[in-house]
C-alpha cells in the first residue's frame, strides 16, 4: 500500500490462509477492499518445482491486478 501511494504499482500475494489478516491489516490501514492474490496454502512443504508452479498460476491473476484501476482479483 505504501508503494501505491507513492505510485508504484505493487501486487501483494499471500496464501489463502492469510485471507483474513490480508484484509485486516487494510482495514487498519484505512484502505476496506484492498486488492490482492492468494495461492493455496501451505507454501513451506513445497519443493522449487511446486514453487514454480504456484508462481505460474498465480501469475495473470497478478498481471491484471498491476493493470487494474479498479475492480476485484
Amino acid at each position: 500500500m505504501r508503494f501505491e501511494r507513492r505510485g508504484v504499482p505493487a501486487a501483494v500475494i499471500c496464501t489463502d490462509a492469510f485471507r483474513a489478516s490480508a484484509e485486516a491489516m487494510a482495514a487498519v490501514q484505512g484502505a476496506r477492499g484492498y486488492r490482492y492474490v492468494t495461492t493455496p496454502h501451505p507454501l513451506a512443504v513445497l519443493g522449487p518445482e511446486e514453487v514454480r508452479e504456484r508462481a505460474l498460476q498465480a501469475l495473470p491473476a497478478v498481471v491484471a491486478l498491476l493493470m487494474a484501476e479498479g475492480g476485484e482479483t
